[in-house]
């Protein structure tokens, strides 16, 4: 059978569409297991995935923090930081790994502070693969055949913590109108972070 010219762009435009539609699908499995991996029951995953990518576009002001060049608002992003916590906070009550919880947290909060820069127009840059790698370790050594949900704990909340939390008066001195908490480069940070340290735990 002969294409006609006209028809390659309407074949192409339909060849990248079926791609796009089968990354998403993959993605969402692996979205889909990552979450019931570390104990997120099927029925609520795509619920979770839908509020946190649009939550990752809503900041909610917290305080003003005063500044020689005005004020800085201090906001939480919806996506990137109150829902991880409160996913957290679900594990941690729900789990029994409490304390190891507690561990990791604090063992990834440090190493992600002292990895973390301030970037000027940006906000905190972390690298993307140390903080999701670090935190399965950590979640291994502490829960090992239970370590998933302290991986996502240990990583979503170390992260937000050493990246965002200590780093807050840093931020503020460069005199930005807002410093989101979870927000811009932590996000993706974030997500990943709790995702991958699930899948590798």
């Amino acid at each position: 059978m002969i294409v006609g010219l006209a028809a390659v762009p309407v074949l192409l435009l339909l060849l990248v569409l079926l791609l796009v539609v089968f990354i998403v699908l993959v993605e969402l499995r692996i979205l889909s297991y990552a979450y019931r991996k570390i104990g997120i029951q099927p029925r609520y995953v795509f619920l979770i995935l839908v509020l946190t990518l649009i939550g990752s576009h809503v900041n909610v002001p917290l305080y003003a923090i005063p500044g020689a060049a005005g004020s800085t608002v201090v906001a939480i992003n919806v996506g990137g930081a109150l829902i991880p916590a409160l996913l957290s906070a679900y594990l941690f009550l729900r789990t029994g790994q409490s304390v190891r919880m507690i561990i990791g947290t604090v063992l990834v909060a440090v190493a992600v502070n002292h990895l973390a820069v301030v970037v000027p127009g940006v906000g905190v840059a972390v690298p993307v693969l140390i903080p999701p790698f670090l935190a399965a370790a950590v979640a291994l050594l502490l829960a090992f055949r239970r370590a998933p949900p302290v991986a996502y704990v240990a990583g979503t909340m170390g992260t937000l913590i050493g990246a965002d939390l200590l780093n807050l008066e840093r931020v503020a001195k460069l005199g930005a109108p807002m410093l989101s908490i979870g927000g811009a480069g932590t996000f993706d940070g974030v997500f990943l972070t709790g995702i991958l340290a699930g899948l590798l735990a």
